[in-house]
């Protein structure tokens, strides 16, 4: 008999989450399946440089404690564990579980999805016509292709239903989608056609809601102080039913919140183009996606549309390029902020600024939101002082002028963490290539592949997104100062927030209180008006996105993370604070939309 609901858990969001959320996830109850994400663009590089290190090594080792803890009862449960912490050598993660479980006296069966890790094929793939041209720049692969470190295809969720077939305990993949983790499962187990675009949407939009654990359980939420407690929380648990229809939820008695915007927010995290969120089984809209609290930490979420989707697989690509220093001085007491920029000067003037790139930041003052922050004296100010450049020579000796200036200045001060450290740059490169040029595969392991075999695509076709009500900002009206008012009230009274980063692209999801407050917000916060706020860390366009179905508008900001990933040198490289300092800009709010959300929430004890 085919089952009508599963559930589906989600116990790691990246590569250092929480080790005990698998053993809580595991204990709280019973689950059909677990899934866990470890990989990152960049995690793929470090884990490439591990294994030219070690044959054996380039999977998340941080995996084997976290389920050798929780193998018995997870065996006893008969849950299914899923998760791409096999990183560029799944075979040897597999091994490694192999082992571990040999100790316990276990033999779980262990199935292997691989065949992304392309490094060693590009140029047969060139040959074959796959020009991995640069997919947001349009830049020709000739450019770096002697530095690539490391390619890897993202497979969707066809190999781990292919997989599920040999009824195995455990799947470890490689670059999977994180969404594909989870719509495996639902196509194995509900029995869903390749093509029917809405229930595999469906399935995609459950995935990116669990896909960054504690994300979607009130972890980074904007009212924060909602959540009751976050000692043991919760991680999120989908519910799927065959119709496409779910369910998020968490273990009963544990930290955290579900609710509309807990979830709200998370669909928000990493949105580009709501109506063409891409994936290689289905493009999802996210603008039909319809929420509803069913009760205490349980939201229900139904009316997903999909389409057919594209003809490519995304190619991530990781390439040497050049390295950089980071050192920091803390300056205190009267004064701080007149003190941290006399040093600034002095340091510069000592060091130079013949270098690719440099980055000042006032841990204290404004290092993450710049003039977009109110002007407030510190007591104390960590100056964070950054050099990127191709000649290590250099970088070596700006390290040494770090802590050479603390005695040749102001006082009050000392240095954190002695002399910076050269470390390695590795940038991102994302290209697409054609789906038929290369298939997944999978294999049962045992001492060894078994029953290694390819798996057939999904069929595609060439999706273009109809989006409609986009504003575009190319620059800045006062191209001097940012336009931060001094006046009104904060826009988090009427709005919530989350931001995210791909690449050097940061996203904000801004989300209205209530329905006047959204016909505020349509006025008020253009793309125009983000662009002039965010314009010192925003050096390319704003685009803006509204969905009025989830009450809220998506922004992109092009150019805004000083390069992203390991190539930035400000702290924040993947804009996890932008959403923070556009919920504190003051607003002209009208009276009747302030005293509509208040009684909203008043109703709601929100």
């Amino acid at each position: 008999m085919t089952k009508k609901v599963i559930t589906i858990g989600n116990a790691s969001g990246y590569w250092g989450d929480d080790p005990e959320a698998l053993t809580r996830q595991v204990n709280g109850g019973k689950l059909d399946y677990i899934s866990m994400d470890f990989l990152a663009e960049i995690t793929m590089s470090i884990m490439q440089k591990q294994r030219k290190r070690d044959p054996e090594a380039g999977y998340a080792k941080d995996f084997l404690p976290m389920l050798e803890k929780v193998l018995p009862r997870l065996l006893a449960n008969k849950t299914k564990l899923i998760t791409n912490a096999g990183g560029i050598n799944p075979g040897a993660c597999a091994a490694a579980i192999s082992a571990m479980a040999g100790r316990l006296g276990l033999n779980p069966r262990i199935a292997v999805v691989y065949g992304d890790n392309i490094l060693d094929q590009l140029s047969e793939l060139k040959a074959k016509g796959c020009d991995f041209k640069n997919m947001e720049n349009g830049k020709a692969f000739a450019d770096v292709e002697k530095q690539i470190e490391a390619a890897n295809v993202y497979f969707g969720a066809t190999p781990v239903a292919a997989a599920l077939a040999w009824d195995p305990d455990i799947i470890i993949t490689g670059r999977v989608t994180d969404t594909g983790i989870s719509i495996g499962p639902m196509v194995h187990t509900f029995g869903w056609r390749w093509d029917d675009w809405d229930k595999l949407a469906a399935g995609v939009v459950a995935g990116h809601i669990i896909e960054c654990g504690s994300q979607a359980t009130g972890g980074n939420f904007s009212d924060w102080h909602l959540v009751k407690s976050y000692k043991n929380i919760g991680y999120p648990i989908v519910e799927m039913h065959a119709d496409g229809s779910f369910v998020v939820t968490k273990h009963p008695g544990t930290g955290g919140l579900v609710s509309v915007d807990t979830v709200r927010e998370q669909l928000f995290y990493e949105m580009g183009s709501p109506k063409a969120y891409i994936t290689p089984d289905v493009v999802a809209d996210f603008s039909t996606i319809h929420l509803e609290q069913e009760g205490p930490d349980r939201v229900r979420v139904s009316g997903v549309k999909g389409y057919e989707p594209t003809d490519s697989y995304k190619v991530s690509m990781a390439y040497s390029d050049g390295a950089k220093c980071v050192g920091e001085i803390a300056i205190s007491g009267p004064n701080a902020r007149r003190k941290a920029e006399a040093f600034a000067a002095i340091f510069w003037d000592r060091a130079g600024k013949d270098f690719v790139a440099t980055e000042t930041e006032f841990f204290g003052l404004n290092a993450f939101h710049r003039s977009m922050g109110r002007d407030e004296e510190a007591n104390e100010i960590i100056m964070r002082l950054g050099a990127r450049d191709y000649d290590t020579k250099k970088l070596r000796q700006f390290a040494k002028v770090v802590p050479s200036v603390i005695l040749g200045g102001p006082p009050g001060v000392c240095i954190l963490g002695g002399v910076g450290k050269v470390q390695d740059i590795v940038s991102y490169w994302p290209a697409l290539m054609p789906k038929a040029a290369i298939h997944p595969r999978v294999a049962l392991y045992s001492d060894g592949f078994k029953e290694d075999k390819d798996v057939t695509n999904t069929q595609s076709g060439r999706f273009r997104a109809n989006e409609s009500d986009i504003q575009v900002a190319e620059k800045p009206r006062d191209p001097v100062r940012a336009a931060v008012a001094t006046a009104g009230a904060p826009l988090y009274e009427i709005c919530l927030a989350r931001s995210g980063d791909k690449g050097d692209t940061a996203n904000i999801g801004v989300m209205a209180r209530s329905p006047l407050a959204m016909a505020f917000l349509n006025e008020y916060l253009t793309a125009q008006r983000v662009k002039d706020v965010f314009q010192e860390l925003c050096l390319g366009r704003v685009v803006r996105y509204r969905l009025d179905n989830m009450q809220g508008f998506n922004f992109l900001l092009e150019h805004a993370l000083g390069g992203g990933g390991t190539l930035t040198l400000r702290a924040d490289a993947q804009g996890k604070t932008f959403a923070q300092a556009l919920l504190r800009q003051l607003a002209p709010i009208p009276e009747q939309v302030l005293a509509e959300v208040k009684q909203l929430r008043t109703a709601t004890g929100t």
